[in-house]
């Protein structure tokens, strides 16, 4: 129940409905706002919170909510459902945007990913629930699209009718047009109209303007007169029928318009009741961005609702009052704590006039109002709330002449509803309890209905200044006392709520302050009493007391909250410490296990070799029994031991490593003199074999030269010897063998023994080439080379280098881009890339990513 009737008035709730419609797009969001009721299911609440804060998350994101054009069409498709009726282009073209966005927004809302038990888990599952139901209509919007063009008009080829219709209709009005301009230009001439007239239009004629007494010299008819009486508009008789021919068309492309839309009307007709319910889905979004943009403007948040009676406001504001301060630019608004308990669910505050009491009081209660009407509100995001199944308030001069009710009776009435209706789950809101009467009757009255209200288990916040109803907060355990702050060296209220102690009006303070003459004060205290006076000056030092204790209480707080987040952080470091150091130990493994892994290769390479050259195989199980000690080593870290048992394996794992690479040293040294011997014998047989003399088939060239042709006959000291695909004959001695085998040689089964000896020595070059080399390469490689700009000879380098990269790195295409300008590059670079044996093929890119500018080659 809200109590009274004029409670959204009395509390300003009706402010923030005005600024909801401010915020609305659309007269479906603000029928939304017209309709927002106060809930007591904490659930619905939740629900609604949690759509306005998906929805703010949107906003606050890159993409937005795709709220496009949409329009109120509700009495539209009313009428359409009336067989025989039609919408008009403009309405049609509103109903398509609206389809459209319906549709964005349901897509949008409904985006997700799937589960694996086959589910989808939206993005936004709160408000893809508003989607339920909601029918996307794909078809109806391609159909209206059909018959539509982007500004909302009739296609001319909407119909083969319309375009014939249309068609003729254009020929008609140019053929008017020449002859209403041959006519003028005629009658410019003469003289019978001003040089700057022009053809006009008048009931749908094409007519000419003319001075009236000069309509006799034009032959037609006179269809119009200006207000001034100076213009005439005749409609020459060389156009009438053209004129009539063009009424006619006209008429005959509106039938033919509506019978389109008709057409059009029945096809959407079916889908009406649908579409009429997506409305109410756009309404509902519309609702929601308006509700997040006024949360946003007030800074406001969406608590978690409890199912119960319950609040527990830190740094709450009221938000209209806000908004006029920081309007006006005065000074910021001092935030409230509020906080009523099952224990202490009454709340009495005392303090001065114009101390803030009132805004206190209607805080509670706008604040409270917008929450059960599910709208976001300004408080702190530790604050707790839950759900009253009453409100009742009494605030202000209730008095009627009407009901022959004064102020205090007006009040007494509001008392009898207020007790009548009080529950467990009822929130009281009083201002200025027992006012109106005579005070000692009146606080009497007053704390009757307090403990009253008090037994039936009532939540209240009550404003007063009865002394009797601060001693009443003291001596009841349900009830608590407040005290809005006041400033006594200044003289000023600071607007701040402290709960637990009663406060002082500040009465003889205020009057002095204000310039009342001290005698009058004087007296004044000598008629209360001395006693009253010094129980208001003890009463003073409480509150100043209290507010001493409660900034220390708060600046140890404060450093609680430091050390808190101190102790958070160390937690952090050592948390991130103990990570670093079990990264540093899987590494430590992962190096030990990689070193095991080369070890290995070797060994086993070293055992390949003592089988080879049948070495004992006590030897070779000396080498193995090392092996599987090295194993052990390293399976043996754990990370979990301790860092010295580390440190020590670590150092072991070390040593040997450093004992493996002096015998792999010694084993290199022994390797390269047996290289160095093989060099020797390599390079007597090539001696051998270059002393040899020539004969036909073998790879030879030009002394002094490095191209190398094959001899392919000898007669006598001359020969004809092949470079390049050129025959050139010379003399014999002027060639030299080529290194390599010959042609014919490679063909055959066997090789020479200075071959086998070179392909040796290169077997054992390679095998010394390193790895890290190759894995650089590969690493660093980029599949893309970029040369415009470049000269030629700049380029073609460039290419030459990146093509053995690419090789090296095994890479099976790459692509360089040398822009389209003159195909200069492009030309050069496939000349060279068609000598290169290891590219298989080379094309433009594909046109949509480069075409011609870029070449895609094929490793």
């Amino acid at each position: 129940m809200i109590y009274p009737k004029n409670f959204e008035q009395k509390i300003g709730f009706s402010e923030i409905r005005e600024l909801l419609n401010a915020r609305c797009l659309t007269a479906l969001g603000k029928a939304c706002v017209a309709r927002i009721t106060f809930s007591t299911d904490a659930e619905l609440i939740n629900s609604q919170m949690e759509q306005t804060r998906e929805l703010r998350r949107i906003r606050q994101g890159e993409d937005g909510l795709p709220l496009g054009a949409f329009f109120d069409i509700r009495e539209s498709m009313k009428r359409l459902r009336v067989t025989g009726t039609y919408l008009e282009e403009e309405e049609l073209f509103d109903l398509q945007r609206t389809l459209q966005t319906i549709h964005a927004l349901v897509k949008f809302l409904k985006s997700g990913e799937e589960a694996a038990d086959g589910r989808t888990v939206y993005d936004y599952p709160a408000l893809a629930e508003l989607t339920d139901g909601v029918i996307p209509m794909p078809t109806v919007i391609q159909r209206i699209m059909q018959v539509l063009d982007k500004f909302g008009h009739i296609r001319d080829n909407a119909s083969p009718e319309l375009a014939d219709i249309r068609r003729e209709l254009a020929r008609t009005q140019n053929s008017i047009s020449g002859i209403l301009n041959n006519i003028l230009l005629s009658a410019q001439k003469d003289g019978l109209v001003d040089k700057d007239v022009a053809p006009t239009l008048r009931d749908g004629r094409l007519v000419l303007p003319v001075a009236p007494g000069l309509k006799r010299k034009i032959r037609g008819i006179v269809h119009d007169e200006s207000a001034s009486g100076r213009t005439v508009y005749i409609e020459p008789a060389e156009v009438v029928e053209a004129n009539n021919r063009i009424r006619e068309l006209k008429s005959d492309e509106r039938h033919e318009v509506v019978r389109i839309l008709r057409e059009v009307a029945d096809f959407v007709r079916p889908h009406s009741e649908e579409i009429l319910f997506s409305l109410e889905f756009l309404a509902q979004v519309d609702f929601l961005q308006a509700k997040a943009d006024l949360a946003e403007s007030m800074r406001a948040m969406e608590p978690e609702v409890e199912d119960h009676p319950h609040i527990d406001w830190i740094r709450a504001e009221h938000p209209l009052l806000k908004r006029t301060l920081e309007k006006h630019g005065d000074k910021p608004l001092v935030p409230l704590d509020i906080l009523l308990t099952a224990e202490k669910h009454i709340l009495i505050i005392s303090g001065p006039n114009a101390g803030g009491k009132s805004v206190c009081l209607k805080t509670v209660g706008l604040l409270q109002y917008m929450l059960q009407c599910g709208l976001s509100i300004p408080v702190g995001d530790r604050s707790k709330t839950g759900v009253f199944e009453d409100i009742m308030i009494d605030i202000g001069d209730e008095q009627s002449l009407e009901n022959d009710l004064s102020t205090y009776s007006s009040h007494l009435l509001n008392m009898k509803n207020m007790m009548k209706q009080a529950g467990k789950e009822t929130l009281i809101l009083i201002d200025e309890f027992g006012t109106g009467t005579e005070p000692a009757i009146g606080g009497a009255i007053a704390e009757a209905v307090l403990d009253r209200l008090m037994r039936d288990g009532a939540w209240g916040v009550i404003t007063t200044h009865y002394q009797n109803l601060k001693h009443f907060a003291d001596n009841h355990e349900g009830v608590a006392n407040g005290a809005m702050l006041y400033d006594r060296g200044e003289m000023r209220p600071l607007f701040q709520l402290a709960i637990g102690r009663p406060g002082s009006s500040f009465a003889i303070e205020i009057a002095r302050k204000i310039g009342l003459p001290e005698e009058v004060i004087h007296e004044a205290s000598e008629i209360v009493g001395a006693d009253y006076i010094q129980s208001d000056k003890y009463l003073q030092d409480i509150v100043r007391d209290k507010r001493y204790w409660e900034n220390k209480r708060q600046n140890i707080h404060q450093r609680e909250k430091d050390l808190e987040q101190r102790i958070a952080h160390y937690e952090t470091d050592i948390t991130n410490i103990n990570q670093e150091r079990k990264e540093i130990l899987r590494k430590a493994k992962q190096q030990a296990e990689e070193l095991l892994s080369e070890t290995n290769r070797k060994i086993e390479n070293t055992i390949r070799e003592i089988r080879e050259n049948q070495a004992h195989k006590e030897e070779t199980r000396r080498i193995r029994e090392e092996l599987e000690q090295f194993k052990q080593d390293v399976a043996e870290i754990d990370t979990r031991e301790n860092d010295d048992k580390i440190a020590r394996k670590i150092a072991q794992i070390q040593q040997r490593k450093e004992r493996k690479a002096q015998r792999k040293a010694e084993k290199a040294e022994r390797e390269e003199k047996a290289a160095e011997s093989l060099r020797r014998t390599a390079r007597k047989a090539a001696e051998a074999d270059s002393s040899a003399p020539l004969k036909e088939g073998d790879s030879v060239r030009i002394k002094g030269t490095k191209s190398v042709g094959t001899l392919e006959s000898m007669d006598g000291k001359m020969g004809t010897a092949i470079f390049g695909g050129m025959k050139t004959r010379l003399r014999l001695d002027r060639l030299e063998r080529a290194e390599g085998s010959s042609a014919q040689e490679s063909e055959a089964p066997s090789k020479t023994k200075a071959d086998e000896l070179k392909e040796s020595l290169q077997a054992f070059h390679i095998s010394h080439i390193t790895q890290n080399t190759i894995d650089d390469h590969r690493r660093n490689f980029r599949q893309d080379l970029d040369i415009r700009g470049m000269r030629g000879d700049e380029a073609l380098n460039a290419v030459q280098y990146f093509i053995d990269d690419a090789i090296l790195a095994g890479m099976p295409r790459v692509r360089i881009l040398h822009g389209k300008g003159n195909g200069i590059l492009r030309q050069l670079i496939r000349q060279y890339l068609a000598t290169v044996p290891n590219v298989t093929h080379f094309a433009d890119e594909h046109v949509q990513f480069g075409g011609a500018g870029i070449t895609v080659v094929d490793m």
